[in-house]
């Protein structure tokens, strides 16, 4: 095989992988971000790394001062 860089070392065509996987719908953060928006964030915490407690001390705090 040629060292060709639209091939992988496997003979896979990397633009039709890169062309398929965008006609084949959302990307994850894409999906993340329509969930989020269509359910008003209800249950999305999931999708999250924030600390809710962390964040309620903040609030509290910045209350207090």
């Amino acid at each position: 095989m040629t060292n060709n860089k639209r091939y992988t070392v496997a003979g896979t065509d990397i633009e039709a992988v890169k062309e398929q996987a965008r006609r084949s719908g959302l990307s994850y953060n894409e999906a993340k971000e329509w969930i989020a928006k269509n359910t008003g964030g209800r249950g999305t915490n999931v999708f999250s790394d924030t600390d809710p407690e962390e964040v309620k001390q903040q609030i509290h705090q910045s209350k207090d001062d």
